[in-house]
């Protein structure tokens, strides 16, 4: 009777966002009509895509110990580099090549990939840290969008790039492919790889990893690239979706990438995470303001309600975890 308490309580602790995303379903399920719909529930994928791949670098980042402020402002960037670029590479040409646009990603992801390798050096070199340089890089970023593009979008792509962002494979959004394709490498590199170990390792004990002869200031590195990586390609995805470079897109965006995190129980010490947890953290999010938009709630209430819940969440979890902790 004890072990299948014990059994229970386990499960329990370590699925418990996951029960109070299956709950906060049903109750929504009963109570808003449409939601259960096929054309919802894929409505609510491609809404969370770009938050949820960049969700994916940052829970590795924030698992190695470290974090990035940057991202939402990385997104915008990138978009409006891109168009910069594409615009800058074909002359102005009202359509320009497959070539031409391939080129300009290429470019915007090596510029994505700097980023992330500067933060990784300022952090390794100088012991800055992250928080400080990629909160300086936030408004670096959000500058340089504003900069290049003088405020005002860039409209420069092809029409066939739409398809990106909104085009559909069997009916279903191609931002819900490149979603579940991050997760798939995102949790294959955290958990099935030398990598994904060193991470957790670096994160739960930088001083002792060090000992053991990992490589923690290469692994932080790279953990910042990754998330740099993925706010490039939201930024590509959110160009595709609006036709355009827009300095204004993603705003806030480091916030809500950050609660899903926390919400899927990383914890912001370090060690402690995993890539699923942070896709049951973002899907809440997305549940969760689908269900208000269609319970009717005012915008602006939705804001003070969603703080709300969000904190209730993160609570619920802590005293579910408590236990276990203090078993530790």
């Amino acid at each position: 009777m004890t072990t299948s308490r014990g059994t229970v309580g386990a499960y329990v602790r370590q699925n418990s966002m996951l029960l109070i995303l299956i709950a906060l379903y049903i109750l929504v399920a009963a109570t808003a009509r449409g939601f259960f719909t096929l054309d919802n529930q894929l409505n609510i994928l491609r809404t969370i895509a770009v938050p949820g791949m960049i969700a994916f670098g940052m829970t590795l980042l924030i698992i190695v110990g470290e974090i990035d402020l940057s991202v939402g402002s990385m997104v915008a960037a990138s978009a409006c580099i891109l168009a910069w670029l594409v615009n800058a590479i074909s002359g102005g040409d009202f359509e320009p090549s497959v070539l031409v646009v391939v080129l300009s990603m290429v470019l915007t992801f090596a510029f994505g990939a700097a980023v992330g390798i500067f933060n990784g050096w300022l952090r390794n070199r100088y012991m800055v840290p992250t928080f400080i340089s990629s909160l300086a890089m936030m408004a670096t970023l959000a500058g340089l969008a504003n900069m290049i593009t003088d405020g005002t979008p860039i409209e420069s792509f092809p029409s066939w790039y739409y398809f990106i962002g909104s085009g559909r494979i069997f009916s279903i959004p191609v931002p819900v492919y490149l979603l579940l394709l991050s997760f798939v490498l995102s949790y294959v590199l955290a958990n099935f790889t030398s990598f994904g170990r060193a991470v957790y390792a670096i994160g739960g004990n930088a001083e002792a990893a060090r000992l053991s002869g990992l490589a923690v200031n290469r692994t932080r590195m790279t953990c910042l690239v990754i998330t740099s990586l993925f706010a490039v390609l939201g930024g590509i995805v959110y160009s595709s979706l609006l036709n355009s470079g827009n300095p204004t897109i993603a705003k806030g965006m480091e916030l809500e990438v950050i609660s899903a995190v926390i919400i899927g129980g990383v914890s912001l010490f370090g060690g402690k995470g995993s890539i699923w947890g942070a896709f049951v953290g973002v899907l809440f999010l997305g549940v969760l303001l689908n269900a208000m938009t269609l319970w009717g709630f005012n915008p602006y209430a939705q804001q003070v309600v969603r703080g709300i819940l969000i904190l209730g969440a993160v609570f619920i979890n802590l005293i579910i975890e408590r236990p276990q902790l203090g078993h530790a």
